[in-house]
């Protein structure tokens, strides 16, 4: 199918899914509630290693909810519950003998707004380092908060100010020292909720170059609104609408989900078409 688009939205030309990458998460049918209203209904799909995979979809279509469930976040919701399968590395990610806690050191998470601590910018990325598991010597410490602040291409604008706070540091780099501090403690995944959204164009494509290197590193997973950010740095798409029921009550659902070049360029579901062409949205 054609998208009807005059220029259609291009995908980048460095990253494709890789054929046969194994699975980091696999979601079966898998409903959110908070209270009685469900908020997601039967969403599946697999999420696979070492690639970034965008969560797309107009306001209140659930991506957010979804991405919530990767790191359990949604249990700090007071009234919210997940139902369905949702395995990591084919372990059940709600078992009853699974920390939260560990989950969310392995599966780390980068929020909309930059959120730096009222701290140094070292203090920043250390933090999680102090209270992790492993008891670093002063030495491993600067090593480790070094390798974050250069994961997250901030390394060389700080390194003469890491005593200085992480607020003083422009829009762009705190969530730069966001993502850094993400990343410090050696996550298997990171997840990002609209990380972009409250940047500038400057910021946004700093920020869009540092995903697709740390996708070498970790597999990312993305909610944007930005259909042309979903198109350049991704290699999978998921594409989420709310549906409405007889009693008016609207329910994020799942669409469709490809690899990203198919979705902007070859969508199977006329509802896709028609989100991507700004038929609505």
């Amino acid at each position: 199918m054609a998208t009807g688009l005059a220029t259609p939205l291009t995908p980048h030309g460095g990253r494709r899914p890789t054929e046969g990458a194994p699975v980091v998460f696999e979601l079966g049918g898998v409903n959110v509630s908070y209270g009685t209203h469900r908020a997601v209904r039967d969403v599946s799909m697999d999420i696979h290693e070492r690639e970034i995979t965008a969560l797309i979809g107009p306001s209140g279509c659930g991506k957010s909810t979804v991405l919530r469930c990767l790191n359990r976040m949604n249990d700090l919701v007071p009234g919210a519950s997940v139902s369905g399968k949702v395995a990591y590395r084919g372990a059940d990610l709600y078992g009853a003998d699974v920390d939260s806690i560990e989950v969310r050191r392995r599966i780390g998470m980068v929020f909309q707004k930059p959120n730096p601590f009222p701290k140094s910018i070292y203090d920043n990325v250390a933090y999680g380092l102090r209270f992790g598991p492993d008891r670093l010597s002063r030495s491993d410490l600067d090593d480790r908060v070094e390798a974050a602040l250069t994961s997250a291409a901030l390394w060389d604008e700080v390194k003469d100010k890491l005593n200085s706070s992480g607020h003083a540091l422009s829009g762009g780099q705190q969530q730069r020292l966001c993502i850094a501090r993400a990343v410090a403690v050696r996550p298997d995944v990171v997840l990002m909720d609209e990380p972009c959204s409250a940047l500038d164009p400057i910021a946004t494509a700093k920020i869009e170059d540092l995903m697709q290197k740390l996708a070498d590193e970790f597999t990312l997973v993305i909610v944007t609104h930005n259909m042309q950010q979903a198109a350049r740095v991704s290699d999978r798409t998921a594409f989420f609408t709310a549906d409405t029921d007889s009693e008016g009550v609207r329910h994020g659902r799942l669409v469709e989900y490809d690899a990203t070049e198919k979705i902007f360029n070859r969508p199977a579901d006329q509802r896709t078409e028609d989100y991507i062409s700004g038929r609505f949205g």
